[in-house]
């Protein structure tokens, strides 16, 4: 069995496998709106490789983060839109 850590999720705990992206731990939340289009359309991680922006989210305090090319680390705060 792989090793835990534990992130927040727009504060709610949840314990992922070490080594997994944020995009994949979000997912593993139940979340998969991370914001919204200027038309309103809800939009979420579509290319899985940094190249669409789609999965930006805020990371400990820093924004616009590229959730699909970021590694959780213990005790990480991940802040999703979904505006």
């Amino acid at each position: 069995m792989s090793r835990q850590i534990e992130v927040r999720v727009d504060g709610r705990a949840l314990r992922v496998p070490a080594g997994i992206s944020v995009a994949a731990a979000i997912a593993r939340a139940g979340v998969a709106v991370f914001q919204r289009s200027v038309g309103g359309e809800p939009r979420g991680p579509l290319c899985g490789m940094g190249i669409c922006f789609e999965c930006r989210v805020v990371i400990d305090g820093r924004r616009d983060v590229r959730s699909c090319m970021a590694v959780c680390s213990e005790g990480m705060e991940i802040e999703v839109a979904r505006a």
